[in-house]
């Protein structure tokens, strides 16, 4: 095997090497921004590296960009031997973005001066959960407790957003404790938007929903599905308890702004219909785009 083969089954093509690339730059900038305009002014904290990155600056003036790098080098030591070498090199690199962007844009706050604590949380998550949205949705990351999570999962079976939320626990806690509970409480306020901000980025706006339908004319409303929403549907053997009659299930997979065309059609052809809708998190197929993790 020659050896720019050997590389890109490690990392990828050259397109998808400049497109991780591209997303871990912007990703890491905006997470920087939030860092250096909204938190740090404001004396909020953050989870993960970056918040204890935040924690020292606030107590011994080192930056935070210089103290999140020497914090994640021992993390990187302990999953270059444990993870994917794609995973891992993809997450090295970002480290070292954000540690930089962190130091770059560190006196930006000067010129642009958001003094009032609850505007501070609010879009300090945004920028954060954007930034981090970004990666995940682009197959990167920001280093850090990401590597952390993927070891305890890999070790220990354990869900990644279960140890990531432990461990943040803990850093609030701690953070509480050294500068009070007020700062912690709205640190809390701007993970939780920051957190559903990147849900937001990394399943897209217009979350797919899972379809299934009872109905005694299911034949005309699948016909009806495949011809005017032009979404494939699958039957599904079904009984009914007190009927006892065999019917088909109707399954099938649309987009949320399908959903009110969906209602219309029911509604036309078969107003007894029984049908649930529920949200779907990544659909992967034939008419649907692959989110990639």
């Amino acid at each position: 095997m020659k050896i720019s083969e050997l590389e890109e089954k490690k990392l990828g093509n050259m397109r998808e090497i400049v497109r991780k690339l591209f997303f871990i730059l912007v990703g890491n900038l905006f997470c920087s921004l939030a860092f250096n305009l909204f938190f740090v002014p404001n004396g909020l904290l953050s989870g993960g590296v970056g918040g204890l990155g935040i924690m020292i600056q606030y107590l011994t003036e080192v930056p935070a960009g210089v103290a999140v790098f020497l914090i994640n080098l021992p993390i990187f030591l302990v999953g270059a031997k444990m993870l994917d070498k794609k995973f891992i090199t993809y997450a090295f690199v970002s480290m070292f973005v954000f540690s930089f962007l962190l130091t770059v844009t560190r006196g930006l706050a000067d010129h642009l001066i958001v003094d009032d604590i609850l505007l501070g949380s609010t879009f300090g998550a945004v920028f954060n959960g954007l930034g981090m949205g970004l990666m995940f949705r682009n197959g990167t990351c920001q280093g850090g407790l990401d590597v952390v999570a993927a070891v305890l999962k890999r070790k220990y079976n354990m869900n990644i957003g279960t140890g990531l939320m432990m461990v943040n626990t803990v850093i609030i806690s701690l953070s509480s404790l050294l500068f009070g509970y007020k700062p912690a409480m709205y640190t809390l306020i701007a993970m939780y938007i920051g957190y559903q901000i990147l849900d937001k980025v990394q399943t897209g706006f217009n979350v797919q929903k899972n379809i299934i339908i009872v109905s005694d004319k299911s034949k005309e409303l699948a016909t009806a599905i495949i011809e005017k929403l032009n979404r494939g549907v699958t039957f599904l053997k079904g009984q009914g308890g007190y009927t006892k009659e065999d019917k088909n299930i109707i399954y099938c997979i649309l987009t949320s702004r399908e959903i009110a065309k969906l209602k219309e059609l029911v509604e036309e052809i078969d107003p007894q219909a029984f049908f649930t809708i529920n949200d779907v998190v990544e659909v992967k197929g034939s008419g649907f785009k692959t989110m990639e993790i």
